[in-house]
């Protein structure tokens, strides 16, 4: 006796670019299914405009800028802190905004330029990794997260254009190197996508970049432990600023303080309580009272 074949369910509609197996970039999956979701697009309608200056839409829009990043080698890993302040022209448009972020378990990105964008660019890039992780079984290599936020960079070339700039700090903890003590890194980025790694143990972006630089020029210890090499990164936020009306100082009327996030090879990516920030931005303060040039 024979039975009639059951028939096939088939796949529901909409779902089969959802079940197709792929490849294991989030990212890739998202520019062939939602291109219109990807950070840095355009909306349609909306030509490019760039006049003198380069201000273009962005100029228009006023849209939320984020400063200032900072980020250092230490004995055990790497430091990286941002200041809360975003700004819309000369305005403050926010105060409490942070722009330091944990990406995965030894990676972090702090943010600077066009909020909007470079918040979304962030959530893919951390989202990415993780998927990264899950569907090949092991995290992607230092180098591999680096080439893979370059690549999100560059996608975003037609909104730098017309002002949309965005401009991330990576770093990291590199589980491979041979040499615990080069294991801590740091990676800059320009505009258009171009990935640089930082030799001389620290750097900075953002408006106030060039005063936190100088700071950190004179304050780096590749050889301290982490409580010093925060105390650094915030005396090289808190001088950025004194000279930079985009950067925000630390507000101890309303609590604000610098977002830091340390990591190293023992514990990881680790966003350093609120108490201990706090603590030590009072210390700061307090001492330039004392000498008000450090």
């Amino acid at each position: 006796m024979s039975f009639p074949e059951r028939p096939s369910l088939g796949t529901p509609p909409g779902l089969g670019a959802y079940l197709a197996p792929g490849q294991s970039s989030f990212t890739d999956f998202v520019t062939a299914t939602a291109p219109h979701l990807l950070p840095g697009r355009v909306p349609e309608g909306l030509a490019p405009r760039v006049g003198v200056g380069g201000g273009g839409l962005a100029a228009e829009l006023d849209a939320p800028h984020g400063t200032t990043i900072v980020a250092l080698k230490f004995a055990d890993g790497v430091v990286i802190a941002g200041d809360r302040r975003a700004t819309s022209g000369n305005v403050i448009a926010q105060r409490d905004m942070e722009k330091v972020f944990v990406t995965d378990s030894h990676s972090a990105v702090g943010i600077a330029g066009t909020a909007g964008i470079a918040l979304q660019m962030v959530r893919l890039f951390s989202v990415d990794l993780e998927h990264y992780e899950k569907t090949e079984g092991v995290p992607l290599s230092f180098d591999g997260k680096a080439n893979k936020l370059a690549g999100m960079v560059q996608a975003n070339l037609g909104a730098a254009l017309q002002g949309f700039v965005v401009v991330p700090l990576f770093v990291g903890y590199d589980t491979d190197a041979a040499d615990a003590a080069q294991a801590g890194r740091i990676v800059t980025y320009d505009p258009v996508g171009g990935r640089y790694d930082e030799h001389l143990g620290y750097h900075s972006v953002g408006s106030g970049s060039v005063y936190a630089r100088s700071a950190l020029k004179k304050r780096h210890d590749p050889a301290a432990d982490l409580s010093t090499a925060i105390r650094t990164a915030l005396e090289s936020l808190y001088d950025a600023a004194d000279d930079d009306t985009a950067t925000g100082g630390p507000d101890l009327t309303r609590r604000l303080f610098p977002v830091v996030i340390s990591i190293t090879g023992v514990d990881g990516a680790v966003k350093r309580p609120e108490e201990e920030i706090e603590a030590l931005t009072r210390d700061v303060v307090a001492g330039r009272i004392e000498n008000p040039g450090g």
